[in-house]
């Protein structure tokens, strides 16, 4: 691809970004994500292998089905109470076809089985696009609509969301697949909190968004996307393995590192809300997903690559670590000790 296709490409995802983030109006909201679905498509299927083109194909069709269903849920509103406006969402069934066009745009369960397969054919980056940015349109709206949602829907869908983001992730040896699973098991953490405090939502979106683009930017510069060619990294690059082992224990929530945050507050707010059977269940299902990070760190950091006689040895000039990923991943394991200022802003 072309650096000229590649800046229209990406200046085009970051208008379609603009145009939904900050419209009122519902079909100002929809075109900015439709520019969005337009832009990403050709970066998911560069490579035009037949595995990026099939992601290419799974991707259009359920994101064309989404923005369908969200159309519709705001025309059917607009028949019945006479507003375009997006926080003026009141029908019933309109939110409740919105819900289902939302989580079907973010990848939330029971619409979650597009996402996986999507971030297994494209490439790094791209996966880290669809990770992060392609979300932040439809997070918007969701946190925009809140007030008008049904909070035992959304409950119902994060907790299947938490409970099959870790199962699913389990028994998976591509490493975008699990970082498909987790970003599944976020949601639901996400969606779990949106209908009583929604900016706790945003704070946790943007602190996902922060760990996986240190995950995801740490894995294209040692060229990694399986399990069996990560245990051969300690080898080449210790500083670089060490900065993937405690982002992805940031990433699993532990404390003291900044992923801990967002599930602490989450956690508090439901109880305050009179949903600790939630929290509790919430809580044990992400259980889950720590396993696959620690089995991520175990193959990053503990094992070491095979010392048969057939084995050819690699040698590999040192390189320094990017200043970028230096940089994200400090900000994604030392934000926990100024969670205080982090607070004064939700």
């Amino acid at each position: 691809m072309t650096p000229q296709a590649k800046l229209i490409f990406t200046s085009s995802l970051i208008l379609g970004t603009t145009i939904t983030i900050s419209s009122n109006h519902w079909i100002t909201a929809w075109a900015g994500l439709e520019i969005n679905t337009l832009a990403i498509l050709p970066l998911i299927a560069k490579s035009h292998h037949p595995r990026a083109i099939e992601a290419a194909t799974k991707y259009f069709l359920t994101q064309a089905t989404a923005s369908a269903l969200l159309l519709f849920s705001a025309m059917m509103n607009a028949w019945y109470t006479g507003q375009w406006d997006i926080t003026q969402l009141t029908h019933p069934t309109a939110c409740l076809i919105l819900t289902s066009a939302l989580a079907m745009k973010l990848g939330l369960a029971p619409f979650h089985f597009w996402f996986p397969e999507v971030l297994q054919g494209s490439p790094l980056i791209t996966a880290l696009l669809l990770s992060t940015l392609m979300k932040f349109p439809p997070m918007t709206l969701l946190f925009m609509t809140s007030p008008s949602l049904n909070p035992t829907l959304l409950t119902y869908m994060a907790i299947l969301s938490t409970a099959l983001g870790g199962w699913m992730g389990l028994n998976q040896t591509q490493i975008r697949k699990i970082l498909a699973f987790s970003s599944i098991s976020h949601l639901g953490w996400m969606a779990i909190i949106v209908s009583y405090h929604p900016k706790l939502t945003l704070l946790n979106f943007y602190l996902y968004s922060l760990i996986t683009a240190t995950v995801f930017l740490t894995l294209n510069t040692i060229k990694t996307s399986k399990l069996s060619t990560l245990m051969t990294t300690w080898a080449k690059t210790p500083a670089l393995s060490t900065m993937l082992l405690l982002t992805l224990l940031s990433l699993a929530g532990l404390p003291p590192f900044t992923g801990f945050l967002p599930k602490w507050l989450i956690i508090q707010e439901l109880t305050k809300q009179s949903m600790a059977p939630a929290a509790t269940m919430i809580s044990l299902l992400s259980l889950l997903s720590l396993f696959f990070y620690l089995r991520l760190a175990y193959c990053a950091t503990i094992t070491l690559p095979p010392h048969t006689t057939n084995h050819m040895k690699q040698w590999h000039a040192s390189k320094p670590t990017p200043s970028a990923i230096a940089i994200l991943t400090t900000t994604s394991t030392m934000l926990l000790p100024i969670s205080p200022l982090i607070l004064t802003t939700v």
